[in-house]
C-alpha cells in the first residue's frame, strides 16, 4: 500500500532562458593545449526548470513552463521527459542555449561557461504574458527564477508577475533585474530570495552577522518590496523575514562537491513546503536542507530526497 503524497496547491515555474547543461572533468586546466575531458553528463538546466526538477525529487508536483527552440531544445525536452517532470514547452525565438561546467581534478575548482540564449522581441514577450494570463490559477505559486533572456527590459519580472493575477509569486533573480525589483517593488510579491553577495551589494556594505542580514531583509519588507524576504548566507544558513517572523535556519555540515543548483533546490524546498501549508519555520528548514543536499552532488545535479530527509533535523531554526 502506497502512502499518498501530502496535498498541495499548484506550483508553476517559468524558465525562458533554459540551458542544456553539460558537465565534465579534466586533470588540470592548461592554456594552449588540448584538454582531454571525461564523458560529459547532460542535465536540463535553468532556474525555474531546476526548481521543478528538485520539487519532483522531493516528492512534490509542479508544472514547468519552458521555452525551447531548435535541435538543442529538442534534446533538452527529451531529458526532461526522461526525468518525468511535467512541463509545457513554449516556442523560443531561437536555438536553446548550452552551458558547460568543467571541474579541474587537481584542485577541485569549477569553471562555468554560460552561452547566451536567443533574443526575445516584444512580440515574443507578449506571447508569454498571454499564456500566463490564460493559465493562472488564483492561490497557486508562480516561481520566476534564473537569468532573464536577452532582449527583455529590466522590469520584465514585474511584467511577468502582473501576468499571473492571484498567484503567490516567488522571485529569485540577480544582477540588474534584482536591483530593479528592489528599487521599484512589484506589487504583492510573495517572496524575494537573494544570496549574501547580492544582499551586500544592495545594502551597500558587509552583512557580517545574521542580525545584519535580518535587519536588511526587514528593511525590504517594511518598504513593501516583498511580503517575505530571504537572504542566503552560504555555508552558515539562511535568514527569513516577514511581518511576523525573523528566523534563521542553520545549514547542515556537509562535504561540498558543487554549489551549482543549491539556490534552486532551496527555492524548491521552500515553495513545496508552503504549497503544502507548512509554517514559515518548516519551509525555511526544508529549503535549507535541500540546498545542503544539493551541494553534495556532482556538477549540475540537484538534491536527493534521501539526503534532504537525513539533513533536515540538522537545519535548526532560531530567532534572529
Amino acid at each position: 500500500m502506497q502512502i499518498p503524497a501530502p496535498l498541495q496547491t499548484p506550483i508553476v515555474t517559468l524558465t525562458l532562458n533554459p540551458a542544456l547543461d553539460m558537465s565534465s572533468e579534466v586533470a588540470s586546466l592548461v592554456p594552449d593545449q588540448k584538454l582531454r575531458c571525461s564523458e560529459p553528463l547532460l542535465d536540463p538546466g535553468g532556474g525555474g526548470l531546476n526548481v521543478s526538477r528538485a520539487i519532483d525529487a522531493l516528492g512534490g508536483e509542479s508544472l514547468a513552463l519552458v521555452a525551447l527552440g531548435g535541435l538543442t531544445g529538442d534534446r533538452l525536452a527529451g531529458l526532461i521527459r526522461t526525468e518525468g517532470v511535467p512541463f509545457l514547452a513554449l516556442t523560443a525565438p531561437g536555438e536553446t542555449r548550452q552551458s558547460l561546467t568543467v571541474t579541474e581534478a587537481s584542485t577541485g575548482r569549477q569553471y562555468r561557461f554560460m552561452l547566451p540564449g536567443p533574443i526575445w522581441s516584444e512580440r515574443d514577450q507578449e506571447r508569454v504574458f498571454t499564456l500566463l494570463r490564460a493559465s493562472a490559477r488564483p492561490g497557486a505559486f508562480g516561481v520566476i527564477s534564473g537569468s532573464q533572456p536577452p532582449g527583455v527590459p529590466l522590469d520584465f519580472p514585474a511584467r511577468l508577475a502582473r501576468a499571473m493575477p492571484g498567484l503567490n509569486v516567488v522571485l529569485d533573480t540577480s544582477g540588474p533585474a534584482l536591483k530593479e525589483a528592489v528599487a521599484h517593488p512589484i506589487p504583492g510579491l510573495a517572496v524575494l530570495r537573494m544570496d549574501g553577495d547580492e544582499a551586500e551589494t544592495l545594502a551597500g556594505g558587509a552583512l557580517i552577522s545574521r542580525s545584519d542580514s535580518a535587519d536588511f531583509a526587514q528593511s525590504l519588507v517594511d518598504r513593501g518590496v516583498a511580503l517575505q524576504v530571504i537572504v542566503a548566507r552560504g555555508a552558515d544558513g539562511s535568514v527569513l523575514v516577514d511581518k511576523d517572523h525573523r528566523i534563521f535556519a542553520k545549514a547542515a555540515k556537509v562535504k561540498v562537491k558543487s554549489t551549482v543548483g543549491a539556490g534552486d533546490s532551496f527555492v524548491a524546498g521552500l515553495v513545496l513546503a508552503r504549497a503544502r501549508g507548512e509554517t514559515p519555520e518548516a519551509a525555511l528548514a526544508l529549503g535549507t536542507a535541500a540546498a545542503c543536499a544539493a551541494v553534495m552532488t556532482d556538477a549540475t545535479q540537484l538534491c536527493r530526497r534521501e539526503d534532504v530527509l537525513r539533513l533536515l533535523p540538522e537545519c535548526l531554526i532560531s530567532q534572529v
